[in-house]
C-alpha cells in the first residue's frame, strides 16, 4: 500500500527517457513547425521559436510525439513549468499561448483533427506587472556607474534602456546605420514588436552615450560584448548586474526590464 502511495507522486509528471532515447524530430513534425514559425518575422518569430523549443524538448525528454499528444499531456507540460522550472505566471501563459497557438495551426493544416490544448485549464496572470522599476535615486546611482565605467558600452545601454525606454532585443538589435536626422533632430530607427518601425528622437545625453560606444565604427551594431560581437540579452543582464552591484544598488535579480518599467 505504500508503495502504491509512493507511486502515485509521479502522477504529476513524465518520466524523463535517457538521453540516447529521445525521440527524433520526423519529417511531418519539421513540416509542422516551419509552417508555424513562418507565421510570425523578426524577433517575434526569435521568441516564439525559442518559447515553442522549450515544449519541443519537454516531448523528446519524455519519448512523446508532440503530433500525437493529448489534453492530459498538455496539462503535465503546465505543471512542470510551475512546480519543476517555477516559471513566473506570465512566463508559463506566454510558452503555453505559444504552443496553443502551434496546435491550432496543425489543424488549420490539416495535420490534427482537433487541438488537444482546447480545453487546457490557462494558469492565471495578475492583471498588473509584479515587476518593479528602478527608483530615481537607484537609477541615478546605476546611470553615473555606467558612465564612469571603463567599458564604453555600458552607459549606452543604460541610457537607452533607461533614458530612451527602449526594449532589450530593439537595444542590442540596434546598428550605427539606424542613426540619422529627421527635421533636424537626431533619430534612432528602432523595428519594434511586430516588425513596427519607429524612429525616437535622441535626448543629447543619449547621442553622447551612443557616439561614445561607436567611437570610429561606421557600421554593424551600436552595443558590442566582451568578444566585440553583437550584444545580446544574456550580455546585457550580466552587464546590469555588475553595475547595480557596482553602484550599491541591492535588487535580486536585476533584468532589463526594470529600466523599462520606471519610464
Amino acid at each position: 500500500m505504500r508503495a502504491q502511495c509512493l507511486g502515485m507522486r509521479t502522477f504529476t509528471d513524465l518520466p524523463s527517457l535517457p538521453s540516447h532515447s529521445l525521440v527524433p524530430f520526423t519529417d511531418l513534425l519539421r513540416l509542422a513547425v516551419a509552417a508555424y514559425l513562418a507565421r510570425f518575422q523578426g524577433s517575434s518569430r526569435y521568441h516564439t521559436e525559442s518559447d515553442l523549443r522549450c515544449y519541443l524538448v519537454w516531448c523528446a525528454e519524455r519519448g512523446l510525439d508532440p503530433l500525437a499528444a493529448r489534453r492530459p499531456h498538455l496539462e503535465l507540460y503546465i505543471r512542470w513549468m510551475q512546480e519543476i522550472r517555477r516559471f513566473k505566471p506570465s512566463t508559463v501563459s506566454r510558452r503555453f499561448s505559444v504552443t496553443a497557438g502551434f496546435y491550432r495551426t496543425c489543424v488549420i493544416d490539416g495535420l490534427l483533427e482537433h487541438s488537444p490544448a482546447e480545453h487546457v485549464r490557462r494558469p492565471s496572470v495578475p492583471p498588473e506587472s509584479p515587476t518593479l522599476g528602478f527608483t530615481h535615486l537607484q537609477f541615478e546611482a546605476l546611470l553615473t556607474t555606467a558612465r564612469e565605467s571603463p567599458n564604453r558600452y555600458d552607459f549606452a545601454l543604460v541610457a537607452m534602456l533607461g533614458l530612451l525606454g527602449l526594449r532589450i532585443f530593439e537595444a542590442t538589435g540596434a546598428d550605427i546605420a539606424d542613426l540619422g536626422e529627421e527635421r533636424g533632430y537626431r533619430v534612432l530607427r528602432v523595428c519594434g514588436k511586430g516588425t513596427k518601425v519607429v524612429l525616437i528622437p535622441l535626448p543629447p545625453a543619449v547621442g553622447r552615450a551612443i557616439d561614445h560606444a561607436i567611437g570610429t565604427r561606421t557600421r554593424g551594431p551600436v552595443l558590442l560584448n566582451s568578444r566585440g560581437a553583437r550584444m545580446d540579452r544574456h550580455a546585457a543582464t550580466r552587464c546590469l548586474r555588475r553595475l547595480s552591484g557596482a553602484a550599491g544598488v541591492k535588487i535580486a535579480r536585476t533584468h532589463p526590464h526594470m529600466l523599462r518599467q520606471r519610464m
